[in-house]
């Protein structure tokens, strides 16, 4: 029942845009009839044209995303167990949190040209921020009583850190991170739109130039079943990690 209810909309639009291309309401210079996209994308996926721009782009995401962690997550706990470098920190972070990353694409291309360097800068920028500070952020709100426990039982600073605070910030950690692998998703595609010679960001662009609005679909939609794709696949693989958290942990909701 509940994958009809997601389906239906879906369904509405496709009959809505069948109906509409058959009638001839809807201009198929500007949006092409779904016969003729669907044909787009089995041509592309039978070139493997898709396929390699698909791989180029996840690649750039899930690179960019293990940096920001290796990054991220240390500051963050350097910084959770040090209370007095957050009076250091936080200006820069606030500052620096209201610039989007897309802005800074023309400074990261003087720097390290059109190259994968530029991109993995861009979702640095666009990951660091919801790691950081979920990662923070549940550092901060482990529970006192939970750590006079451990000095009941006579356990290490370091034992305390590892089996007290690491576990009850582990829900916070996990949305920060699956914030951020969303925004690194959506970054790099406005990075590839921009300064790119590949990945899907690029495919759709160049289809643009060209006229191509199936192919600017096909991208779209590919787009977003990768998005989807991975944040499902990210959701299955923190259920099974902190199964105790439920739903709510992940989504925000109940």
């Amino acid at each position: 029942m509940k994958i009809l209810k997601c389906l239906t909309i879906p369904f509405v639009i496709l009959a809505l845009w069948v109906t509409g291309s058959a009638a001839g309401m809807i201009n198929q210079y500007i949006i092409p009839p779904p016969s003729r996209v669907i044909h787009t994308a089995i041509t592309l996926l039978g070139s493997g044209l898709l396929l390699d721009h698909i791989s180029i782009s996840l690649y750039r995401v899930f690179a960019g995303f293990l940096a920001t962690i290796l990054f991220a997550f240390p500051l963050a706990v350097l910084v959770g167990l040090n209370r007095r470098l957050e009076d250091y920190i936080e200006p820069v972070l606030d500052f620096l949190g209201h610039i989007p990353p897309i802005a800074c694409i023309p400074m990261l291309i003087l720097w390290f040209g059109i190259g994968e360097a530029s991109k993995l800068a861009v979702i640095i920028l666009a990951t660091f921020f919801p790691v950081f500070l979920n990662t923070l952020n549940g550092i901060l709100s482990c529970d006192k009583q939970l750590l006079e426990v451990g000095d009941v039982f006579g356990f290490s600073g370091r034992d305390k850190f590892l089996r007290i605070v690491i576990p009850a910030a582990l829900p916070s950690i996990i949305v920060g991170m699956r914030l951020g692998l969303g925004y690194s998703w959506r970054a790099l595609i406005g990075a590839e739109l921009i300064a790119a010679s590949s990945g899907i960001g690029y495919m759709i662009i160049e289809a643009e130039q060209l006229s191509r609005p199936d192919i600017i679909i096909v991208g779209l939609i590919t787009i977003g079943l990768c998005g989807y794709m991975i944040d499902y696949c990210f959701f299955k693989l923190t259920s099974c990690i902190i199964p105790w958290t439920g739903k709510r942990s992940v989504y925000g909701r109940s």
